[in-house]
């Protein structure tokens, strides 16, 4: 490996190289972009200002849509630019560094999913003792535990990538720098990155999602079986389905696209899959909340209002 010359950048081909195609898909990731960060960014502004919002299912979501902000961020921006030129060139450094980013708010989000499903449980089985349980303190720990594993899980795929060498070929066949599509440009035997990508990365993705469906398993079993009212379980159901929604739309593709076992698998199809849950789910999420939870519907129409009609105060 001495005598091999190091690449000291990469280029990524990005999603297409027809120029009329690019513009339009310049113009149409750039709304999807804009759409996400004004959306996560108001509801993260309502669970500020909004007192009725200081909960600690309303602090998760503050958490889950600073979360999408940032993960659309890391990829999208660039892409972006990469429509324009053509092609883009990325440094080795700032690769990793995109690929450091990318998966540890990836993987932050996934298990924030499985908290968030903990806090519905405690709130739905146990009523009377969820504020005691899910107190500010616990919030907390559970959040920071949330950013820290991700952080941990991603310098991991970080530091491995690192150390493997790469030489000759340079063009990454993605429109940024993810673990699989540069395991097939290293010299060098990617046995074992391939094998903590497997397990590793498998481990951070279905343990929160089995904590999740059991979390689900046992509400619904509750509702049915102690909850006798329809409305209280119209109302429990209504929270739950937005979480829900939430859930399948990041893992059905997340699970899909890192749990095959091979390197260079179909490029254009993982491409598409990344797309669904980097950008459209960060879109989505801020609509599912929004249209199926009154307490921030009525927030959003106050916090309207106030700008609307200043100084005076809403007819409810």
């Amino acid at each position: 490996m001495e005598n091999q010359t190091e690449m000291s950048e990469f280029i990524l081909l990005g999603l297409t190289n027809l120029q009329e195609l690019c513009c339009f898909l310049f113009i149409l990731f750039l709304m999807l972009y804009l759409a996400s960060m004004l959306g996560n960014g108001a509801i993260m502004a309502m669970i500020m200002v909004e007192p009725r919002l200081h909960t600690p299912m309303y602090f998760f979501l503050g958490n889950l849509s600073c979360l999408d902000i940032f993960y659309s961020t890391v990829t999208v921006p660039k892409m972006l630019a990469g429509f324009l030129s053509g092609y883009q060139t990325i440094s080795f450094t700032d690769c990793l560094s995109q690929l450091h980013f990318f998966h540890f708010l990836g993987s932050s989000e996934v298990i924030l999913l499985a908290v968030m499903a903990y806090d519905r449980y405690v709130a739905i089985c146990n009523p009377l003792r969820y504020m005691l349980v899910m107190n500010p303190q616990v919030c907390l720990l559970l959040a920071a535990a949330t950013w820290t594993t991700g952080f941990l899980h991603a310098l991991l795929h970080t530091v491995m990538t690192s150390r493997l060498h790469f030489c000759g070929r340079n063009r990454v066949h993605h429109f940024f720098c993810d673990i699989k599509p540069l395991l097939s440009l290293a010299c060098s035997s990617t046995r074992l990155n391939l094998s903590l990508l497997n397990i590793v990365t498998g481990t951070i993705a279905l343990t929160p999602f089995i904590i999740t469906l059991l979390s689900y398993l046992y509400i619904i079993s509750f509702l049915f079986l102690k909850v006798q009212s329809w409305d209280g379980r119209r109302k429990a159901f209504s929270t739950c389905t937005s979480h829900l929604t939430v859930v399948a739309l990041l893992y059905v593709p997340v699970l899909f696209n890192y749990m095959t076992h091979s390197v260079g698998g179909s490029s254009e199809r993982e491409m598409i899959i990344t797309l669904i849950y980097t950008i459209v789910t960060p879109v989505l999420n801020p609509l599912i909340y929004t249209l199926r939870n009154q307490e921030v519907k009525s927030a959003l129409r106050k916090a309207l209002g106030r700008k609307l009609l200043p100084g005076k105060k809403l007819i409810k």
